[in-house]
């Protein structure tokens, strides 16, 4: 790998490269091996990784079953990505792009297929009529916000996450290109946070579930150890935002579900019951 790379005519597929995930990328789609997916006993059956992508949904089905809506109660398979589970031809059934993550609802004939995470909150929140405000300018403004996530956090994580933390070379241009962008993005929500207790106004919703995942952890010091580099502490109103979101107990629960990292105590691989936080967290299990 060179700063001094030149493209070929014609792009073909080195698989001795590519960093880090270099055994999952590939340029082609489609299941790589059959695998039916699991089914559990849930309506909700989700296929995902506590990435914040993963984690913009398990925030969202725990936030709905604390406002005590029961028949958002779900069963949360976890898949490996780093493994290629979601090459699977059950996960390409449910997802042909394979990505995490993917959700299945059974509680419609046929079963319903939702992916995309933005996706999947606006579902959710349509199905149960929470976290979407009714008002029209209210949930104008809240879905303004949602994509505009789904629009940003390709450049915070695909490219400033990938080429500060991933990358097999650190690359001046790209790193700064990158950085440069995630600070003009935590400068646009700091100013919006400025004027509002939460992203889309003075209402929890769920804009904030699929922010906070992102750019709260970024600023918070949880993902790309990055926070001192981009000055997060700069950022005040957007920390004390990440802050209170980040004490929520539906936040605490759903960022634990499907995650394969950090403290044991915090990492339950799968969950099926409300009970499983208390039972079959990676530290009870090996206990």
């Amino acid at each position: 790998m060179s700063d001094n790379y030149q493209p070929p005519k014609v792009w073909t597929w080195d698989k001795s490269g590519g960093g880090a995930f270099a055994n999952i990328n590939r340029p082609v789609s489609g299941p790589t091996h059959d695998k039916t997916l699991p089914v559990g006993k849930h309506p909700l059956q989700l296929y995902s990784l506590g990435t914040p992508n993963g984690q913009k949904v398990t925030i969202m089905l725990e936030e709905l079953l604390a406002k005590g809506v029961s028949a958002a109660e779900y069963d949360a398979w976890l898949i490996r990505i780093g493994e290629g589970d979601q090459f699977s031809s059950g996960f390409v059934d449910v997802n042909p792009n394979s990505k995490i993550p993917a959700l299945r609802d059974h509680s419609t004939t046929p079963p319903t297929r939702v992916f995309e995470s933005g996706a999947i909150l606006l579902y959710l929140a349509e199905k149960f009529g929470h976290f979407l405000p009714k008002d029209p300018a209210k949930r104008t403004e809240t879905l303004n916000w949602l994509f505009w996530l789904q629009g940003s956090a390709p450049f915070l994580g695909g490219g400033f996450g990938h080429f500060y933390n991933y990358a097999p070379v650190k690359i001046e241009y790209a790193i700064n290109r990158f950085t440069m962008e995630a600070k003009r993005q935590l400068d646009v929500l700091d100013k919006q946070l400025a004027q509002h207790m939460f992203v889309a106004g003075d209402e929890y919703t769920i804009a904030d579930m699929a922010i906070w995942p992102w750019y709260g952890n970024v600023v918070l010091g949880n993902v790309y150890n990055a926070a001192e580099f981009l000055d997060a502490g700069s950022y005040q109103h957007v920390q004390r935002w990440a802050k209170a979101i980040a004490e929520r107990p539906a936040v605490k629960r759903g960022r634990m579900v499907n995650r394969t990292f950090g403290e044991p105590s915090e990492q339950l691989h799968e969950r099926h019951n409300a009970s499983d936080f208390d039972t079959q967290t990676e530290d009870k299990r090996n206990a």
